[in-house]
Order: structure tokens, then C-alpha cells, then sequence
């Protein structure tokens, strides 16, 4: 009984299969581009100009750098931002930003040094990191938030 009841546990994927294996975290950014790549997303893994990890990602033709931060010698990072930036041949008014802001709960925006439109978001992945499920969850919520702020931008590749 035992036997068919242990069986039944792996099959579900219950019991033996240690829960960290299965969690994308930030002090294991190959886990990231692994959720990546399942998700059918190129992923790059490099290193920022710092010596912290930086993955480079593509939407719909549009480029996304995953940040990390809160690391311990450029490495064992505790949180990510996903991170994308418009160079626009004129600067975009700050109320436009300001508007996005305002009205959106997730992606936070601003207008860097040359006025052009950056949109982030962070993710805690610290203790213990989170589930595939909840990874993909965010990262569909995240292309979500850059096509709204490219509509609102007015972007156009």
C-alpha cells in the first residue's frame, strides 16, 4: 500500500522532488533563462557593467533586460527588475509619464537624462524564490505592461 501510495506522490509530482529544484530564484539566474526559454522567449545571460547578472529578452520585437539586484559579490541576488528603455527621436512630456503612473498599478515609468520613456518592474524572488507557475504568471503580466506602455507612448518599432 505504501508502494502504490509513494507511486502515485511522484507521479503527481508530490513528495520527492525537492521544491527548490522547481523554483525560479534569483541567486540561480539560470532558472530564470530556463522559464524563459520554456516560455519561448530568447534569453542571454551576461554580465552588467557592475559584474551582477543580466539577462537580455525579446517581445514581440521589442528588447527587455531582467536586472538583478540585492546580490552578495555579483552573485546569490535576492530580487529582479524587468527593465525596458525607448530611445524616441523627441522627449516625452513627463504628464504623459506622469498619466501612466497614475492610472497603472504595475510598471512603474519615468523619463531618463535624454527624456526618453523607461518602464520597470520588480520581482521579489528572495526566500525561496517562486513557483514556474508564478514566474510565467508575472512575466505574461510584464509583455502585458510593455505592450500598454508602448500604446501609450506612442512607440511604433
Amino acid at each position: 500500500m505504501k508502494t502504490k501510495l509513494l507511486t502515485l506522490l511522484l507521479a503527481a509530482g508530490i513528495g520527492a522532488s525537492p521544491a527548490a529544484a522547481q523554483m525560479i530564484q534569483a541567486r540561480d539566474p539560470g532558472s530564470i533563462v530556463s522559464a524563459l526559454t520554456q516560455a519561448e522567449f530568447p534569453a542571454t545571460l551576461d554580465t552588467d557593467g557592475a559584474g551582477d547578472p543580466i539577462i537580455t529578452s525579446k517581445h514581440d520585437g521589442s528588447t527587455f533586460k531582467i536586472l538583478f539586484y540585492n546580490c552578495t559579490d555579483h552573485k546569490n541576488c535576492a530580487t529582479v527588475q524587468f527593465h525596458s528603455g525607448y530611445d524616441l527621436d523627441a522627449a516625452i512630456p513627463l504628464d504623459k509619464i506622469n498619466a501612466w503612473n497614475k492610472s497603472q498599478r504595475f510598471g512603474r515609468a519615468y523619463v531618463d537624462e535624454e527624456g526618453d520613456p523607461i518602464i520597470q518592474m520588480d520581482l521579489d524572488l528572495d526566500d525561496g524564490g517562486i513557483s514556474k507557475a508564478l514566474f510565467a504568471d508575472n512575466l505574461e503580466y510584464w509583455t502585458s505592461v510593455l505592450d500598454q506602455f508602448e500604446e501609450h507612448i506612442g512607440y511604433d518599432e
